[in-house]
């Protein structure tokens, strides 16, 4: 007896899925999907410590009153570019009831929390794309030894490519508009 995949599962339209077809998968279709190349991306179950460092990011990081923390929503970043990063920062005017997807204008910050499954996307596809689209600040967060620690990018603007900033272990501490200083501790198992 075979199963039947769900539609989601085949090979999309000819010349790709489109960042507007993503608002219309089925409802069997996995939550976290992202748009890269026109090709749709399934996230693979995360780890504890992809958890946990979303949530300490989330939780800590405090901008000023213009700009709010928003976990996993994509930015639509073209007609076949629409990623889902890990944290964004994004201007509260650009957030309602419907938003399902942000600009790229109204985003401040990224950050991807890097997995197994996602290594390659998050250190070299991703940043080129953020930085193309004129995405101001790019951070990388990797796991060494059960802590994060946070690869930091700022965008230069004449060439739209991404320059590095520092590599933060235990505390981060960086101004990207306004000052950042968050303690990058993580305990087994969490409190």
């Amino acid at each position: 007896m075979t199963t039947a995949l769900p539609e989601w599962f085949y090979p999309g339209p000819p010349g790709g899925w489109t960042a507007d077809m993503l608002d219309h998968l089925p409802p069997d279709a996995p939550r976290h999907v992202e748009l890269i190349d026109g090709s749709l991306i399934m996230m693979s179950p995360q780890t504890a410590f992809h958890l946990y460092a979303i949530r300490l990011f989330e939780s800590s990081l405090k901008p000023p009153a213009h700009l709010a923390v928003i976990r996993e929503m994509t930015v639509t970043l073209g007609m076949r570019q629409r990623p889902e990063p890990d944290i964004l920062l994004v201007k509260k005017s650009a957030i309602g009831a419907r938003t399902i997807s942000f600009r790229p204008e109204d985003v401040h910050l990224v950050a991807e929390v890097v997995s197994e499954e996602s290594m390659e996307r998050d250190r070299t596809t991703k940043p080129i794309k953020y930085s193309n689209a004129g995405i101001k600040h790019f951070w990388r967060v990797e796991q060494e030894d059960g802590l994060p620690v946070v690869y930091t990018f700022e965008l230069e603007p004449a060439v739209k490519a991404y320059v590095p900033t520092g590599i933060y272990r235990k505390r981060l501490q960086l101004n990207v508009g306004f000052e950042v200083d968050l303690d990058l501790t993580l305990t087994w198992p969490p409190a």
